[in-house]
């Protein structure tokens, strides 16, 4: 019995990391939708405490830039590191890039959708196919269990065109 329910949790373990892996998806028509959560909540006060001066921000594309898609999108962060979801080393945490989103709640993982691609694996940066139009962007920063740290390090929005 304590084998099996050993292995019940190493299975969801597994299936959570693989729901966060750093996959790269690229939405191709993006549409604001309402965030619904992942599905898992933080226990309360479970928080990973951010730096002070803790930053995320965009190198590439700028606020206000007219791109082509696929969009190079670069992500910077000053203050703490870069670790891969599961990595609970303290000061550092992974990306996540919001498109055309909210994040509605800062104490629950970001939700893993088109409109919030996560990159558990540590990369720091991505091509994203996005329809013609206008679209923000922002950048969240997540630690080990994808949960925005305390307080959250977040980027400014910023706004792009797509030709």
């Amino acid at each position: 019995m304590r084998f099996r329910g050993t292995a019940t949790v190493l299975v969801l373990l597994v299936m959570l990391l693989q729901g966060c892996g750093g996959e790269d998806r690229a939405p191709t028509a993006p549409a604001p939708t309402a965030d619904t959560g992942s599905g898992a909540a933080a226990d309360a006060g479970s928080r990973t405490p951010s730096p002070p001066g803790a930053a995320v921000f965009f190198i590439e594309p700028i606020d206000g830039a007219t791109v082509a898609s696929p969009v190079t999108v670069k992500f910077g962060i000053s203050g703490m590191s870069v670790a891969p979801a599961g990595d609970s080393t303290p000061a550092t945490g992974h990306h996540h890039l919001l498109i055309d989103a909210e994040l509605t709640d800062e104490s629950l993982p970001v939700p893993n959708s088109d409109q919030h691609l996560h990159f558990g694996k540590g990369q720091t940066e991505t091509a994203v196919e996005l329809v013609p139009g206008e679209h923000q962007l922002q950048l969240v920063l997540g630690d080990a269990n994808h949960v925005p740290h305390d307080p959250p390090v977040m980027s400014q929005r910023i706004t792009i065109t797509v030709e």
